[in-house]
């Protein structure tokens, strides 16, 4: 498992924003997002860049490995 820190979420549709992006590209893997924390965890094997991506490409800021 790793955390991930995102900046720039401010409610529940910005961590079903992320959820769903996340899920689409790492099909299998346990992602939980959350709101307060402003961080994914992500249980299953997954490429880092990827999700660094595709957490931009949703439109928040990739703020680094926790």
């Amino acid at each position: 498992m790793k955390t991930y820190k995102i900046k720039g979420m401010t409610c529940g549709g910005c961590v079903s924003s992320v959820t769903k992006a996340l899920e689409t590209v790492l099909p299998g893997v346990k992602i939980a997002v959350t709101l307060d924390a402003g961080e994914v965890r992500v249980e299953g094997d997954h490429d880092s860049a990827l999700v660094e991506k595709t957490i931009e490409d949703a439109g928040f800021d990739f703020a680094g490995v926790a």
